[in-house]
């Protein structure tokens, strides 16, 4: 089993900068092969922002150019650098992984705010 726990959200201005973290812990975890973004916008469905896999990276539209998704060494944390933010960044973030490679959201963490206003 896999757990997964974000950090880092909170409101920041238009044009601001915020950088969330995820750490995934369990008895299974050394066999995460892929970690993602998603997030759900009110009255929104859930939408990927950005996945990182053995094989690279991937991102929305939206959001290519000013968030860089990463990994530590270990491959047990996953983060999102969101830059030059936007009030319709504004959601509930929620990192996700998987064992399976060809699959990017078997575990889901509890989910943390961004806000993005002025």
């Amino acid at each position: 089993q896999v757990q997964l726990m974000e950090s880092g959200g909170g409101l920041v201005q238009p044009g601001g900068s915020l950088k969330l973290s995820c750490l995934a812990y369990g008895s299974t975890v050394v066999n995460i092969k892929n970690m993602a973004w998603y997030r759900q916008a009110p009255g929104k469905q859930r939408e990927l922002v950005a996945g990182i896999t053995g094989r690279g990276t991937v991102y929305d539209d939206s959001v290519k150019g000013r968030f860089t998704i990463s990994r530590n060494s270990a491959l047990t944390t996953v983060y999102l650098q969101m830059n030059n933010l936007k009030p319709e960044d504004t959601a509930v973030y929620y990192c996700a992984a998987s064992e399976n490679p060809y699959s990017l959201n078997d575990y889901w963490g509890q989910g943390i705010q961004v806000t993005v206003s002025s």
